[in-house]
């Protein structure tokens, strides 16, 4: 697995699975942490944090998964972290198919579980995809008389139901693009996985408010990406005679309406962004990839610029894009930056490759976001094998001074990668590991003297592979395998740092 994209990776296992010499790389600080690099989180650190944003001590909220169930590639672990008006809700799926949906206030004794499901088809994860709206959540669940179709909750055994059986019998309902819209959710319903009449559908989570308000013809084909400007959820539609056009809804009937068409063929679409209230969208056109910006009307929606070879979008500062690209000569990751109000483009940085002519050794990128007025951005050096050779984490401002490594003691599995979390004020949260250490939460503000481990969560020296970082006030939340022998919720405090 040599992924070239973002992938949220759900199956874990420990790291480890080989990966030669480091990359020799140094940052702002001098010398990169990496795996040999014992503890390093010094009075520079915390004085660099001063009046920024500064994570607590890392604690367990609860066992939720029977200790020794054992942490495989498929599970089980809790997962599908959901923010309801500050109440942590979140699902567990075992090795028996057997589901359960919790809720929590941050607190042992009040994380219960507010209703059992029984075993499903063993193998797939029974319930997933927590959707908040207002006070409830909904979600999808895999039952045997009904097939996988849309639940909603409002937190009380009593009151989590199915909402409705879309497709009567066994055979469940393929939605897509879900969304919380005027106080009601929103999806895109599919008879089946392949193309072909999708339609759109709201619910206020009762059988007779659950209704189609919009259908499309038989020869559409859904888009594989939406994006979300104001109000309005914003998503594509391709056809052989039609090409590929931008639709938008704000979930009823009057709302929803052709935007533009972008493309007079059926083009693949490969990223979405966001620029305060524009969306950005990219898609492959010949050996093209067009850049594109919208504010959800066809006046304001438009090609802002091209790039004759692909292209990955890392985020967005100040009014400006950055993406990157592999050349495929020199096997280096070049970033660049493209004015959103027109002012063309420009290269900031070429990333080193010491591995550079070595057999399969490009550069692909694992994990991307943006924090405050950062960037943050792992990059793999491929190898012969399934792991990577080596793998660093990256940050910017967005220029080229301003560009530097971090770490290199991500992991070097290739089954899992190390998550990155945005927590905001130029801060991110990831997984790392120190000398002697397995794979756990790290800190970063953006330098390399910031740059630290936060806990050692698993028993010493393993990996308590932290995965599913989701903010619920000012607390993040992950699942992490600790002393039970099985994933676990655990949390991180994030407050304002203070001089003391």
């Amino acid at each position: 697995m040599q992924p070239r994209h973002v992938y949220v990776l759900m199956g874990l296992m420990f790291a480890g699975c080989g990966g030669p010499t480091r990359l020799e790389l140094r940052g702002a600080g001098g010398t990169l942490p990496t795996r040999s690099t014992p503890g390093f989180r010094g009075d520079t650190a915390h004085k660099e944090l001063a009046e920024q944003v500064c994570p607590g001590h890392s604690a367990r909220l609860a066992v939720v998964i029977p200790p020794g169930s054992g942490a495989t590639l498929n599970g089980p672990y809790p997962e599908s972290f959901a923010d309801v008006q500050g109440t942590l809700y979140f699902a567990t799926n075992l090795f028996d198919g057997s589901a359960a949906l919790w809720r929590s206030n941050g607190t042992q004794v009040g994380t219960t579980r507010v209703k059992s499901f029984p075993a499903a088809p063993v193998g797939i994860p029974a319930l997933r995809n927590l959707i908040p709206v207002g006070p409830r959540v909904f979600f999808q669940l895999d039952q045997p008389a009904t097939g996988r179709e849309l639940w909603v909750s409002d937190g009380t055994e009593a009151g989590t139901h199915l909402v409705k059986d879309l497709t009567p019998g066994p055979e469940g309902t393929h939605l897509n693009f879900v969304a919380a819209q005027n106080g009601k959710l929103t999806f895109m319903r599919q008879w089946s996985p392949t193309p072909g009449a999708p339609e759109l559908w709201h619910t206020d989570g009762t059988p007779e408010g659950t209704l189609r308000f919009a259908r499309f013809g038989p020869e559409s084909t859904l888009g594989n990406v939406s994006l979300r400007v104001g109000p309005n959820q914003l998503f594509f539609l391709s056809s052989a005679a039609q090409g590929t056009a931008l639709w938008r809804t704000d979930g009823t009937a009057a709302g929803t309406s052709l935007v533009k068409k972008v493309d007079a063929q059926q083009v693949p679409l490969t990223g979405t962004g966001q620029a305060g209230d524009v969306g950005l969208f990219l898609f492959v056109d010949g050996a093209n990839t067009e850049v594109w910006r919208t504010d959800g009307t066809a006046a304001g929606t438009r090609r802002v610029d091209a790039f004759a070879k692909g292209v990955t979008l890392l985020g967005t500062l100040k009014g400006n894009a950055y993406l990157a690209s592999v050349d495929a000569t020199s096997m280096r990751m070049r970033i660049q930056r493209l004015s959103l109000s027109g002012g063309g483009k420009g290269s900031v940085i070429t990333l080193p490759n010491p591995y550079a002519g070595e057999e399969a050794a490009y550069p692909y990128l694992q994990q991307y976001t943006v924090s405050g007025e950062r960037l943050f951005f792992s990059v793999a050096i491929a190898s012969p094998g399934p792991a990577p050779r080596a793998v660093t984490l990256w940050t910017s401002d967005g220029t080229t001074t301003g560009t530097s490594a971090l770490t290199e003691a991500l992991s070097l599995s290739d089954e899992y990668a190390s998550p990155l979390f945005p927590v905001g004020r130029g801060a991110a949260l990831f997984a790392a590991s120190a000398s002697g250490e397995g794979l756990e939460p790290w800190f970063t503000h953006g330098t390399a003297a910031s740059t630290t481990p936060l806990a050692d969560i698993a028993p010493r020296g393993e990996s308590s592979l932290p995965e599913g970082f989701t903010r619920v006030g000012d607390r993040i939340y992950f699942r992490a395998i600790d002393d039970t022998g099985s994933f676990q919720v655990w949390f991180i405090p994030v407050d304002d740092c203070d001089d003391t």
